[in-house]
């Protein structure tokens, strides 16, 4: 009979913590850069350079302890690697709050709008935001918040897009069978084709992948536009590659120039790639990449529905983030149309437009996109294109049967056969996320039930959190923030972050009390 190995959980626990903890240098060192030798005073620089520090302390005491006192003996199962992966993102979430809550709690002065980070609960929030690639922000003024802080809150983004479990297999020393496993419970859908029996490998190749595309980003908005600052060129790249939003202007992307903008949609859609083909790609299987039938339904689906946004919003008034009223020509409503479509369906949440001012259809167009998501294996949240083509083909397969019952149908994606158990759990993951949204729907408009809330801000809170998209609609729209929501209702939408995150299943599956009995 065997029981959870929790020494081993333990252990590998407090080396991600040690590995957070140590991602923050880069945080810190901007600090030091921006607020001893640029712009600040001497005396913010020492409350933001603390804030790290004391984060760092944390994690390295907590990690170390943890790694002291745990141990690699014994079995490393799909148990032990859901639990991991699922508190791991609990637990980093957490610490990954605390430069966040330390600043504010040390500001000598804390503005009006600087305050939403005096609640632990708000950082936590934002932070899961951050790491589960939602986007979805507490703050009121992005553009009050230090640099350092900025920088820590976008590069969340850059951890978790990719996903900080599949980074710490790809830099620690071997796991063996626990890697892969691993991988295969915190990688968004990434398939056999990426999966490889070289696990270390497979994952080494993707981080260089992400971080060679997270580069030419920054340089390419560099090279279009010489007056944008090298800052802003890298929090936007590590919100755009991650797929997750964040920004350090208030008006989103809008701020940005249209050639910026163009820079951006080119890589959001780059992002929701699934990064198994750019494996192919490198490895010269150019022709296999571009035929893969999920990416050419990615690419059909974005055009389609950016015709169809660009259709109906041509000729009509709405805001652009920055607050000016559209030039209403048909070069600014297809930008705009295209940079939208692009960006919800990537789940990245960026916004140059206030979408929540459009129409009926385009806004659930908006609202599909966010179901549907990117592709399986990128960095893109939602359902993803795959399970929705599946879906769809094993919808018409049993539809048949209605009247031809005899007739039995394989239901083939490209050139691969869906089997069996595939089917159920594609059906079962459309299931569960139509489940999840209901109830986490409901649950909102109860905790919030004093703020008189709509349930079209309720349903769209729930869309925008479990589905790692960001702004929703209504009062929680491109234009607006979380920060109103109640302790409790932040916590619940926290949760919903990282269920999306983990594709639904690596978390529920801790709720069964036959997961924790011996076996």
């Amino acid at each position: 009979m065997k029981t959870i190995n929790h020494r081993y959980v333990l252990r590998l626990l407090g080396l991600l913590l040690l590995l957070m903890s140590a991602s923050m240098v880069l945080a810190f060192s901007w600090s030091i850069f921006e607020y001893f030798f640029r712009v600040s005073t001497w005396r913010q620089g020492v409350e933001i350079v603390r804030a790290f520090l004391v984060t760092m302390a944390i994690g390295g005491f907590i990690g170390g302890g943890l790694w002291f006192f745990g141990s690699t003996d014994g079995h490393f199962g799909k148990r032990e690697a859901l639990f991991l992966v699922s508190i791991s993102w609990l637990v980093g979430a957490m610490l990954a709050a605390f430069p966040f809550y330390f600043w504010a709690k040390t500001h000598v002065f804390v503005p009006l709008q600087d305050r939403a980070f005096l609640s632990f609960v708000n950082c936590y929030f934002e932070a899961m935001s951050g790491l589960t690639t939602t986007g979805a922000t507490v703050l009121s003024n992005v553009e009050s918040i230090p640099r350092g802080l900025l920088f820590w809150r976008a590069f969340t983004h850059w951890l978790g897009g990719l996903g900080i479990v599949v980074i710490f297999v790809a830099v620690l020393p071997s796991l063996g069978g626990g890697g892969k496993k691993l991988f295969h419970f915190e990688s968004t859908g990434i398939g056999s084709d990426t999966a490889s029996s070289n696990i270390k490998e497979t994952t080494r190749i993707l981080l260089l992948i992400y971080s060679a595309l997270t580069v030419s980003q920054i340089v390419l908005m560099k090279l279009v536009d010489p007056s944008i600052g090298w800052f802003s060129c890298i929090t936007e790249a590590f919100g755009t590659l991650g797929t997750g939003g964040y920004n350090i202007y208030n008006a989103s992307s809008g701020q940005h120039s249209p050639a910026v903008q163009w820079v951006i949609i080119l890589f959001m859609i780059l992002a929701g790639i699934n990064f198994g083909l750019y494996k192919k790609v490198v490895l010269g299987k150019i022709r296999s990449a571009v035929k893969d039938t999920e990416f050419r339904v990615y690419l059909a689906i974005i055009a389609a529905a950016s015709l169809t946004i660009g259709f109906f919003i041509y000729g009509t008034e709405y805001h652009a983030t920055t607050g000016a009223v559209n030039e209403k020509d048909i070069f600014t409503t297809a930008r705009d149309a295209i940079f939208q479509a692009v960006s919800i369906q990537t789940t990245t949440g960026s916004a140059t437009a206030n979408f929540d001012q459009w129409g009926l259809i385009p806004k659930a167009v908006l609202v599909a996109l966010m179901f549907i998501g990117g592709c399986g294996g990128s960095t893109a949240g939602g359902i993803k294109v795959i399970r929705v083509i599946g879906a769809l083909k094993i919808m018409k397969v049993e539809l048949e049967r209605a009247f031809r019952p005899s007739v039995l149908r394989s239901v083939r994606i490209g050139t691969h056969n869906v089997e069996y158990h595939q089917r159920i759990s594609i059906l079962a993951y459309v299931l569960g996320i139509l489940f999840l949204f209901g109830l986490g729907s409901v649950l909102i408009m109860i905790t919030e039930a004093g703020s008189g809330v709509s349930g079209t801000t309720a349903m769209a809170a729930a869309i925008a959190t479990l589905n790692n998209v960001g702004p929703g609609l209504a009062a929680v729209g491109p234009v607006e923030n979380f920060g109103w929501i109640s302790a409790s209702g932040k916590l619940i939408l926290s949760l919903l972050m990282v269920i999306g995150r983990l594709e639904v299943f690596a978390i529920l599956v801790l709720l069964m009390p036959a997961f924790w009995r011996s076996h």
